[in-house]
């Protein structure tokens, strides 16, 4: 099962600094990273942390998918929305996976890992600030933007992984690590290249259709509208 929430009970370790604290039993150093892939002759320390925040960022992508499936007015993007948050989860667990393969702890949370969970917490807070408004089709694109940001991340963070695994040595992470790459990244290119896609599309719509421009539309009546769009 998915770690979506790393947290003490399920054995979240972190680094402790001047501004964060953690218990003694649940801190990790660069020494107690580096004992993974030790003949691998890289900077193990870093690629812990590294894939640490590789892995909270899809943890916050698969919040993310939750929430605007759960909210769009379009049923093609409530469709999408819902497939992709089912591939991101298994790209949360393959990650996990990869992680405990290498002798890591997949709810090691790192300190980029927890720039990344503020970045993404307010990358999500965005999709809300709209909320009850009567403009609905800002509410729609506002989710999209939130999605392709999301996903232009996730598409650099495994071209990335794809070259670190190209410089591991030869042996069973190094062919888990191509297998994960091959299997994520080809959804990561549909991910993002629809995200794209469709926010031109929608954008086109709305610029060639007057009656989103109505004087004192209803709000029911927009929804009926953004329902049939891209239909």
């Amino acid at each position: 099962m998915t770690t979506l929430f790393p947290t003490r009970s399920n054995g979240a370790t972190a680094k402790p600094s001047d501004v964060v604290y953690v218990e003694p039993q649940r801190q990790v150093t660069d020494d107690t990273l580096a004992a993974m892939l030790p003949e691998a002759g890289l900077n193990t320390p870093f690629i812990a942390d590294f894939l640490s925040a590789v892995l909270t960022h899809e943890r916050c992508g698969r919040h993310l998918y939750r929430a605007v499936a759960g909210r769009t007015n379009n049923p093609i993007l409530k469709r999408k929305y819902e497939q992709f948050g089912k591939e991101t989860e298994r790209h949360v667990e393959i990650l996990e996976k990869l992680i405990a393969d290498m002798g890591g702890n997949p709810s090691y949370v790192s300190p980029a890992a927890r720039g990344v969970e503020g970045m993404d917490t307010h990358l999500l807070e965005s999709t809300f600030l709209l909320g009850g408004s009567l403009d609905v089709m800002t509410q729609e694109m506002v989710m999209l933007d939130a999605v392709f940001v999301a996903e232009s991340v996730d598409d650099a963070n495994w071209t990335t992984l794809a070259k670190l695994a190209d410089n591991l040595p030869p042996g069973n992470v190094k062919t888990q690590f191509l297998g994960a790459v091959q299997e994520v990244t080809a959804q990561e290119v549909e991910h993002l290249s629809w995200a794209r896609d469709t926010k031109a599309m929608l954008v086109l719509l709305q610029a060639q259709s007057r009656a989103m421009t109505a004087i004192g539309a209803k709000a029911e009546e927009l929804v009926e509208k953004v329902r049939g769009w891209l239909a």
